[in-house]
């Protein structure tokens, strides 16, 4: 059985990739030319030079293969951006399941909790939640036109499930993505902590979760890969005691979260380049994006390990990798 893995550089597909060689698959993977190759290194893939945005190149890459991992996404919450990151996000995808239709092959589209509807503090939500209240930025908008565009495909006859994981670490984290969070909070003190919370889950367990799903789910169906439900200040604080660093006095107040969220837009103008510190990022961090797995666990045998786990993890493999300053190992 032949898979093909779309952003196999990235944390969630350079975890499959990496689970799928243990368990002896052959694997195919979708890399443009620009690529950092440090993730693929000394692993026995065949590589196929392309582009999710290119639909020849994934249908090239398609041909053969028996099942799909379509990881490949842009990750950027802010308002601008919207057109470049669709032609990732959406347009991608739509050439990801059209070749996966014409090769039959199953797909397992990697989505994110963020494109289902916002949970709350004292009732997480879950698959079949109104998908309500989240905040309209770009990323969540590209996300959930991705998973539209999946499931019209499913209509067209195609074999393909959706996966929604939550925050995630783990190793393997090149660029890094996800582990961003911690290394900052490792490297400098930030006394206010966002005032909401998210689903935190390990990115190998996502990763046995979605095999499952590629394994036995019904075709259509959906699930949330989730983990323990903490807010910031919860997350931040934990980071700080495994990495060594200064947790978080207090979670933002109202007055910080307008000259925070409104100054990186007004620089963003002044600079034309948005910043990390914009005022979507900071509305999405002050909701609950609390979840349940409770299909998937029931479904998939899905069973989240203990998320100071995965940190501590992360943190070992960021220190081994050379992304710590010596003062911090």
């Amino acid at each position: 059985m032949t898979f093909l893995v779309t952003g196999a550089t990235g944390l969630v597909g350079n975890n499959v990739v990496r689970r799928l060689l243990e368990r002896g698959q052959a694997v195919r993977v979708l890399v443009r030319r620009e690529s950092d190759f440090r993730p693929l290194q000394g692993l026995e893939v065949e590589r196929v030079w392309g582009d999710v945005r290119d639909a020849d190149s994934v249908r090239q890459a398609c041909r053969g293969v028996s099942a799909v991992v379509h990881a490949a996404a842009v990750v950027r919450f802010g308002w601008t951006g919207l057109e470049q990151d669709r032609a990732v996000n959406v347009r991608g995808t739509e050439h990801v399941a059209a070749a996966a239709l014409e090769a039959s092959a199953r797909l397992v589209h990697v989505s994110s909790v963020d494109a289902l509807g916002v949970g709350h503090r004292d009732a997480p939500a879950d698959e079949d939640s109104l998908r309500e209240g989240k905040v309209p930025c770009t990323y969540i908008v590209t996300k959930r036109e991705a998973e539209a565009a999946v499931r019209r495909s499913v209509d067209r006859g195609l074999d393909a499930v959706i996966v929604n994981p939550g925050f995630m670490l783990g190793p393997w984290d090149w660029k890094p993505s996800s582990g961003r969070m911690l290394l900052e909070v490792a490297r400098r003190f930030t006394p206010l902590a966002p005032t909401g919370g998210v689903t935190s889950c390990d990115v190998r367990d996502v990763v046995d979760g979605l095999l499952a799903a590629c394994e036995k789910a019904p075709a259509g169906r959906q699930y949330i890969l989730g983990g323990e439900n903490l807010t910031y200040q919860q997350l931040w604080c934990l980071f700080a005691e495994v990495s060594g660093g200064s947790k978080p006095w207090f979670r933002a107040g109202p007055l910080m979260r307008v000259l925070g969220g409104y100054g990186g837009d007004l620089w963003g103008r002044i600079t034309g380049r948005e910043p990390d510190l914009n005022s979507a990022a900071v509305r999405a961090t002050s909701q609950f994006h609390y979840y349940r797995s409770a299909r998937a666990e029931a479904e998939l045998g899905y069973r989240p390990r203990p998320f100071r786990q995965s940190v501590a993890d992360a943190w070992a493999w960021f220190v081994e990798h050379g992304y710590v300053d010596d003062k911090k190992k």
